[in-house]
Parts: structure tokens; C-alpha cells; sequence
């Protein structure tokens, strides 16, 4: 613990931070944290008594972890950056659950958040699972930039917490503030101006008080504020109020500056006053600059990087324009790189990426993907132009290289793909190039190759496979199968699952398996998705006429979502079929509910206030944490059968399927497992307190007419 550990708890509690959701501006620090230093966990975490949280966070779905494994309570006990190379060889860190197991950290770099007290309240950090022997002095710089930014947004809400509720106290915090504060009266004239306002703006207290506000305000934002003007004199509430906005303002010497400014409202003697606190944010404005610059270019060649680069080739394809990819690879530099030592091969790098940039002058962008791979993007598709620009290149990069007044001999082979003809997406196109690259190296380096479609005869036949899933909807080729659900206990019926099956007329039947993949990624499978979706209620109202609390269940397609139909499709097939809302259960993915926008959000609603159930199906398989849970209205866990399988003789899967059923418990979901196959598994889960199961010990999927006979057949109808 620090030395003045209670002084630093009462400094990290005036920041009112712990346990608050998740802010955008502060998980944009740790996403450009991510990608500026390659790491797959990037953290804003503050050190509490006992814990640390995390006020943001990549690559981590837990929110917080006891003090106790904490790396960043060691990263406080100083004003450095604590650089750890390789965990497991740190005898302060080798035996800490979290380098032992999940997430098995191997590289860790903090740097402590540091109040204006003094007092370090955290740490802005990123982690690898992988070691790094090397931390170059402009790594440090960039981390303290971005733990600088982190620790001015906390500032800034610590300022915006300090509401100011008598005029003594207003006054002494306005004095000692770095911050511009300034208030007006509801006549908009200025009653408060401090002495950081005076050297913000550049006007004194005498000049101001008493005249309004309007000399700060460009012309870009007049007509914001004249309004906001309008709202305050007429007692209407201000659209800006209680908010925090970046905008620009003026100086006295007429030069415009951008601020973050936080407006509220408060009642005095029966009169509407208001506050505002001014920062300039210029500087931050330039860190955050260089963060996206840093964060789009290869810092080594001082060219696009990945990234940046995908976003081109993206929009170019989505421009439907003719362009040629040209992947680049060095022959012979792992060896290079070996014999002159990392240094040496840095140098080798610059200089083909300028090589590389002189020979393609009229390209739209030139990146380093990684390692020694570099890529080329040229417009048109001029087969003769294409070869003399790989035969120019080519001969570029195999003259020799000058490092260290040595002459080194390299290499390169090149792979080209050209679009649309070769892919009309980028990971498509990227591909066609690669396997192109491939095969310039296995003929013998050196050289170049156009992509060739039978280099990639799976992605000709899924192509194909595309087209007849169009034709096969149109032919009326898909039918809907059902598995039983059952109640766990009693096996009693209590609903299906309807999944789909496709009649292939050369292949015959095919599971979903064998064609969704290809299927989920068209257009196609939203009308599938819809078609799914009115045959599964129709089925279901025929079936509760016999079992009246019948259920059925049906996957949606992330396409259903993106339609902007699914909300009006479920009230046609519910209005059309006759079937109760409580009847029907629609099945979420996980990559669906990852999407955690606003947007996926009302709609889910929406659908829960028709009544209809919302199951998370396969929870526990991939990256969802229990923040999805509270945020979204789901009504049912269904636990998938890859934990079921060993449920009775593996005891990870089995502490699985607990957790997941002691989740569903406590945020009041019903639970069911798929996947039972043995009467083993399914004592085991009612043990438990699984509700309901389904799997093949209680019926494999089955045409609707088996299903009658088999579960339905005995009952009324």
C-alpha cells in the first residue's frame, strides 16, 4: 500500500467514478490504446481499498478484480510506467491467478492517473498474453499521452460533480479552478466571471459582468446560442442544460479555440441562474490527433497500417470501382532480420516501404499489413499497366539494400487481385490476393501471379452454393424441422424448436450446417428469416389447439435485424396465425446482442412489449458478459450442448451450466438446456434447477407430421 494510502482513497473518491457505467469518451482511449500498441486488453483502472475498477475496458468482460492480483496496485507505488516483459519470470507477478489462467497476462505496461493532489488513483494500462522484451522511450510517451487524457476527462467530470450550492462555496472552488466558470442571469447577463475566465478569454471581471455572453460565440454556433438565449428569457428549459458539449469560442483578440463546455441550471430566489465551466481543449484536441494518426499509420514506416487501410479498400469496393491489389511479401527477410538484429531489420523496412511508395506514385494507398508484408492499392484494372508495375516493383525491391555500409540482397514475391472480378468485399479480395502471393512463392519467389479461380475452388463452390440457396427459396425447396422441448423434471411437452432444413434436389435433405453460414450472410435471409418465422406460428397455433400451453421457438437471422422489418414481420405472423405473443420465443445470437446499440435495443423491447419471449441462445460459448443481461430484455438462457456433452463426467462444463443456471436465477430468466442425449444429463440438470432441456433423449428434429404423431397425436384435438 502507499504510504499516504487514505489520502489517496479520499482523492479517488472526489472523482465519483467507481462502479459508473461505461463512458464513450473514455472507451475510445482504450480502443485507440488497442490498436496503437497491438495488445488485446487495454484498461482505465482505478485502485479502490480492496479492488480495482474498471472504468474501461477491451478484451476483459469482467468490470472489476480484488486488489489482491491487481499488476496496476503495484503500477501506483510510483510516477513511472511499471513495465513487466514476461510475467512468469517476475517473481512478483508468476503465480498470480491471472498469469496462471485466464487471461494469462504475460506483458504489462501502466501508468499511473495522477490527481492534481499528487495522488496516483489508478492506472491507464495494456496487456498482451504474449511477452515483449522491448518498450521503446516512444511507447512510454504515447501511453502517458493517453493516461494524461484519461486523467483530464476525470478532472473534468470531478469539476462537473463539485455543483455548487451557496455562493461561498461556488466562489471558493471558482477561485482556485484551472477551469473558466462563468454565470448568467436568466437574461443572459454575466453574474460570475473568475479569474481563469479572464485568462481563457482575455476580458476582465469589470468588462464582463453585467453584458452577455455573445462575444465568446463564433458565428459557426450564434444560432445555437441565440436560442438557448430565447429558451431561458421565455422559462423554457435549455436544450444544452446539464450537459457536457465541445464547441468553439472566441478570445477578446478575435482567435477561435475549441472548448469543452458543461452548462447546468439551477433556481435562485425564484430565478433561473446558469453555470457554465470552459475548458480549452486545444491540446487535447492535438493528443487526440496524433492518437488517430498513431493509431491508423505503422509507426515503423510511416505508412498506412492495416487498419487504415482496410477502410480504403472497403470504401473503394463499396464504390463499385475498378482497382488492383497488389500484396507484397520479402523473400529471405527472416534471415536478414536474424543476422542484423532487429535494428538492422528496421532499417530494411523503412527502406522498402519507401521503395515500395516511389515505384507506386499514382496509388490510392500504400500500407505495411504487418511483419514484412506490405500492400499496394492501384486504380483501374489495366492488365499491361498491373505487369509493368509488378515487374518495376520487383525489380525495385531485389536491389541490394545499404544497411550499415553493408549491402544486403532480398527478395520479394507478389500476389494480384483485381475487383471487382476477384472479390467485391475486402477480406474477399484480400484473400484472392494472398493466394496469389502463395503461389508466386511455392513457383519460386521473385515473381508475381494473378489471382486464378481455381487457386480458391472452395470459394467458387460457395459462390455457387449462394446462387442455388436464392433459387431454393424461390422453389420452395426449405421445410421446417422441430425438436421438442420439455419440462426437465416431468419430461411433459412444453414446446418446440423450429429449424430449418433445406431439400436439395441433387444432395438431398441438408442441415442447417451444410448451407447457413452462406445463407446468414445474403439478403436472402431476411425473407427466409420472415418465411420461417409465419410457418413456425401457423404450426404452433394447430399444436396449442391440442396442448395449450404449447411454445415454439425460431431463430432469427442478423439480417431480419438489419431489414428494419422484424418488428412489423412478428405482428403480421402473430395477426396472421391467430398465435397468443407468449406462445412464440424468438432465439438471439450472440453476435446480435454484441452489437449493443441503441438501435437492437428498442427493437428488443419492443417485441418484449408484444409479449413475445427472447431467448440468448448458446450463452456461455463466446464474449457476452452479464452487462448484456441487465441491458437487454431477454427472458430465457439456453445453455449450449458443447457444455452438456460431459456435463456428468467434466467438471469445468459442469461449474458452466451451474453458473449459467445460477445467472438465469438471479436476473429471473428461465433457463434450458440443448444437447440432452443421456438421462444422466438430464437428472443432473433438474438437480440443478434447469427447467427445461431439449436434445435427442427426448427427440431429434423432425418433419411437423412425425412431430403430431409422436408428442401431439394423443391429445384432443
Amino acid at each position: 500500500m502507499p504510504e499516504s494510502e487514505e489520502n489517496r482513497l479520499e482523492a479517488l473518491a472526489e472523482y465519483h467514478q467507481i462502479d459508473t457505467p461505461p463512458e464513450e469518451e473514455f472507451d475510445r482511449l482504450v480502443s485507440l490504446a488497442a490498436r496503437i500498441f497491438r495488445v488485446p486488453i487495454a484498461l482505465i483502472s482505478l485502485l479502490e481499498r480492496d479492488r480495482q475498477f474498471f472504468k474501461a475496458r477491451l478484451g476483459l468482460d469482467v468490470c472489476e478484480t480484488d486488489r489482491t492480483v491487481s499488476f496496476c496496485a503495484h503500477a501506483i507505488m510510483g510516477d513511472e510506467i511499471l513495465f513487466v516483459p514476461d510475467a512468469t519470470k517476475d517473481e512478483r507477478f508468476a503465480a498470480n491467478p491471472l498469469v496462471t489462467g485466464p487471461p494469462y497476462i504475460r506483458f504489462y505496461a501502466g501508468k499511473p492517473l495522477r490527481a492534481p493532489n499528487g495522488e496516483n488513483i489508478g492506472t491507464f494500462c495494456i496487456i498482451d498474453t504474449a511477452p515483449r522484451e522491448h518498450f521503446t522511450n516512444e511507447d512510454r510517451k504515447n501511453l502517458t499521452a493517453l493516461a494524461n487524457l484519461a486523467m483530464d476527462g476525470m478532472e473534468m467530470r470531478r469539476l462537473e460533480a463539485a455543483e455548487v450550492v451557496n455562493a461561498t462555496r461556488f466562489a471558493n472552488i471558482a477561485a482556485t479552478s484551472p477551469d473558466a466558470i462563468i454565470c448568467n442571469d436568466e437574461a443572459g447577463r454575466v453574474t460570475f466571471w473568475n479569474d481563469s475566465a479572464e485568462r481563457l478569454f482575455g476580458y476582465t471581471a469589470n468588462e464582463m459582468l453585467g453584458k452577455t455572453v455573445e462575444a465568446l460565440v463564433p458565428d459557426s454556433w450564434r444560432e445555437l446560442y441565440e436560442d438557448e438565449v430565447r429558451r431561458l428569457r421565455t422559462g423554457v428549459p435549455m436544450t444544452l442544460a446539464d450537459r457536457t458539449i465541445e464547441l468553439s469560442v472566441l478570445r477578446k483578440d478575435g482567435t477561435e479555440f475549441p472548448a469543452e463546455v458543461s452548462l447546468s441550471t439551477w433556481q435562485e430566489s425564484g430565478r433561473t441562474s446558469v453555470g457554465a465551466i470552459v475548458r480549452d481543449i486545444t491540446e487535447r484536441r492535438t493528443h487526440e490527433q496524433k492518437m488517430f494518426e498513431l493509431a491508423m499509420m505503422d509507426q515503423l514506416t510511416e505508412v498506412p497500417n492495416r487498419s487504415a487501410f482496410m477502410d480504403v479498400l472497403s470504401e473503394v469496393l463499396k464504390a463499385g470501382e475498378l482497382a488492383t491489389l497488389l500484396m507484397i511479401d520479402l523473400d529471405g527477410f527472416k534471415e536478414t532480420n536474424d543476422s542484423l538484429g532487429h535494428s538492422g531489420g528496421d532499417l530494411v523496412l523503412r527502406q522498402v516501404a519507401a521503395r515500395v511508395k516511389a515505384v507506386a506514385k499514382g496509388a490510392k494507398v500504400v500500407a505495411r499489413l504487418g511483419g514484412d508484408e506490405f500492400v499496394v492499392l492501384m486504380s483501374g484494372n489495366c492488365i499491361g499497366e498491373i505487369r509493368a508495375l509488378a515487374d518495376e516493383m520487383l525489380q525495385a525491391l531485389c536491389d541490394p539494400y545499404v544497411i550499415a555500409r553493408k549491402e544486403v540482397e532480398l527478395g520479394a514475391s507478389i500476389g494480384i487481385a483485381l475487383a471487382p472480378r476477384h472479390g467485391e468485399e475486402a477480406e474477399e479480395l484480400m484473400s484472392a490476393a494472398d493466394l496469389a502471393l502463395y503461389r508466386a512463392k511455392s513457383a519460386g519467389r521473385r515473381r508475381y501471379e494473378f489471382f486464378q479461380p481455381t487457386f480458391r475452388v472452395a470459394a467458387v463452390a460457395r459462390r455457387i452454393f449462394s446462387r442455388e440457396l436464392r433459387r431454393a427459396f424461390q422453389r420452395n425447396e426449405f421445410e421446417l424441422y422441430y425438436q421438442p422441448q420439455v419440462a426437465t423434471r416431468t419430461k411433459q411437452l412444453t414446446g418446440a424448436e423450429a429449424l430449418l432444413r433445406w431439400n436439395h434436389p441433387e444432395r438431398g435433405l441438408l442441415p442447417p450446417g451444410a448451407f447457413l453460414e452462406v445463407l446468414s450472410g445474403k439478403p436472402t435471409a431476411a425473407d427466409v428469416g420472415e418465411w420461417i418465422l409465419r410457418q413456425a406460428c401457423l404450426q404452433a397455433v394447430e399444436w396449442r389447439r391440442r396442448s395449450p400451453g404449447f411454445r415454439i421457438g425460431v431463430n432469427l437471422f442478423a439480417a431480419q435485424f438489419r431489414s428494419g422489418r422484424l418488428l412489423t414481420s412478428v405482428q403480421n405472423a402473430l395477426a396472421e396465425s391467430g398465435l397468443p405473443p407468449e406462445a412464440l420465443e424468438l432465439e438471439l445470437v450472440e453476435t446480435v446482442l454484441l452489437l449493443n446499440d441503441d438501435r437492437t435495443l428498442t427493437l428488443l423491447r419492443e417485441l418484449r412489449r408484444l409479449g413475445v419471449g427472447l431467448a440468448f441462445d448458446d450463452y456461455g460459448t463466446g464474449y457476452a458478459s452479464l452487462s448484456l443481461l441487465k441491458r437487454y430484455p431477454v427472458t430465457r438462457l439456453k445453455i449450449d450442448q458443447s457444455f452438456v456433452h460431459d456435463l456428468t463426467v467434466d467438471e469445468e462444463d459442469a461449474a458452466v451450466v451451474k453458473a449459467v443456471i445460477y445467472l438465469g436465477k438471479s436476473f429471473g430468466l428461465d433457463v434450458i438446456a440443448e444437447g440432452v442425449e443421456t438421462e444422466a444429463q438430464r437428472l443432473t440438470l433438474d438437480a440443478a434447477g434447469c427447467q427445461e432441456a431439449q436434445g435427442f433423449l427426448f427427440g431429434r428434429p423432425m418433419p411437423a407430421a412425425e412431430f403430431t404423431a409422436q408428442f401431439l397425436a394423443a391429445r384432443a384435438a
